[in-house]
């Protein structure tokens, strides 16, 4: 099987265990390491274009996890993360790693916010080496073996 045909399955499968866990999924803990979990993607490479932010405001639009969520109250977190990333990327993201690190205490939210990295990720069909690094570090502050994700 082709790399990117992997990759698609993946974040299937991936959105296929969110919505099978999408009442377990409302704490304020699950909501900000999610949206902190979508700006460390988008901006994992160091800069964050136009089609990686379009990407999480679909995401929120339609991703029906999310939607037990005020939309505009996610991207105000989402776009509160970038903007500490693109600030200074190496502060931003031990700020933006302690927002993932809320969802530590319950294995079921930690797991769904890997899952929404790797949706992010993939979403534009190459879920490259440095989305996989950061999503893998993620694993680590999540106390998650990243082999469980195939990271």
């Amino acid at each position: 099987m082709a790399l990117w045909d992997r990759l698609k399955e993946s974040a299937s499968t991936m959105q296929t265990q969110l919505m099978a866990k999408k009442n377990e999924l409302t704490s304020g803990a699950f909501r900000d390491a999610s949206m902190a979990m979508c700006a460390l993607v988008a901006a994992a490479d160091g800069t964050v274009d136009a089609s990686e932010r379009q990407r999480v405001t679909q995401l929120i639009a339609t991703n029906e996890v999310l939607q037990n969520f005020d939309a505009a109250d996610l991207q105000r977190r989402f776009e509160a993360n970038l903007d500490k990333l693109a600030a200074d990327f190496a502060l931003g993201k031990v700020g933006v790693m302690q927002e993932i690190a809320k969802a530590k205490k319950k294995p079921a939210e930690a797991r769904a916010v890997v899952q929404i990295g790797i949706v992010i990720g993939g979403a534009d069909g190459d879920f490259d080496k440095t989305e996989q690094a950061i999503v893998r570090e993620a694993c680590y502050t999540l106390d998650l073996p990243p082999h469980e994700f195939d990271l």
